[in-house]
């Protein structure tokens, strides 16, 4: 893992979504102390945006739990992180679990997440467990900057995508399944750069919260992860130079996160033998910095 007061190497990505295999030094998607144990074994898991960065090192963890994978990507702009993520997924895939399959969606629109379930539900015949990672940013330094269709935007991709998602998963899911929800630390204590990121994740705080309410009596838990700074292709692709060197050396523990320190959170929500008494809740896996409510 990187260690304190190590800084990135300045890089920019022009356009979202960043791309993974670009990005200087890589993250790490796995680690050698990681030791899974069957924990998803015979599980159909669905990761959004499971191409690149914290959604990699999820599907990576969920296959060498012994789940069956599935994720989706933007097409054209993730061509190679998604080819990337296959490989790597059936390299590690368990003896019982099926081919590992991608989908490329536009996630803010509602048909495009109904055909991303119809092709895993066809491929797998249910979905055990729902991942919303999914997200874009754009820094700004005024709110009078963000115009009607960034702000629709980035809506789209941040908070509808799990409202849609969830809306069409819902009919494939069954008592103890479980929906895992991205939020983020800034819905905890703000960004000044990021207002209409910082709304979307506050949006999705709420959501994971009132659908956990919704669907206790069905068995469904639904939980989120609120991480803070992680080495991710959305890094690069928001920040500038300077922000990029720095990134991460504000938390008390001096250092930005990797994938593979945040993808473990999923693995224990997604667990029923570890999180059954787990609903409505997030957890944080942010550097050290304390959140409230």
């Amino acid at each position: 893992m990187a260690t304190e007061g190590k800084t990135f190497p300045p890089q920019k990505q022009p356009t979202q979504p960043g791309k993974e295999h670009v990005m200087d030094p890589s993250p790490q998607f796995t680690s050698p102390q990681y030791k899974p144990s069957n924990k998803l074994l015979g599980k159909v898991a669905l990761v959004t945006g499971g191409d690149s960065g914290i959604g990699r090192a999820v599907c990576h963890c969920f296959a060498l739990e012994g789940a069956t994978v599935a994720f989706t990507y933007m097409k054209k702009q993730e061509e190679k992180d998604a080819k990337d993520t296959l490989e790597i997924l059936r390299e590690c895939q368990a003896p019982d679990a099926k081919q590992p399959i991608a989908v490329s969606a536009d996630l803010g629109f509602d048909d495009d997440c109904k055909r991303v379930v119809d092709k895993v539900v066809a491929a797998y015949g249910r979905i055990d467990i729902l991942v919303n990672a999914a997200a874009e940013q754009h820094k700004t330094n005024s709110v009078e900057e963000i115009d009607e269709q960034r702000l629709e935007r980035v809506f789209r991709t941040n908070i509808f995508s799990q409202f849609f998602m969830v809306r069409h998963a819902l009919k494939h899911m069954k008592e103890g399944s479980s929906i895992i929800n991205t939020t983020s630390v800034v819905a905890y204590k703000g960004s000044p750069q990021l207002v209409d990121y910082t709304a979307t994740k506050g949006a999705i705080v709420a959501f994971t919260r009132g659908l956990a309410l919704q669907l206790a009596t069905k068995g469904i838990r639904v939980n989120g992860v609120a991480p803070g700074p992680i080495w991710t292709p959305l890094i690069p692709a928001s920040f500038d130079n300077e922000e990029i060197e720095s990134f991460g050396s504000e938390v008390p523990m001096k250092r930005a996160g990797q994938p593979i320190e945040v993808a473990p959170s999923y693995v224990f929500l997604a667990c029923n033998h570890c999180s059954s008494y787990f609903t409505g809740q997030i957890l944080h896996p942010n550097g050290g910095t304390i959140v409230n409510g």
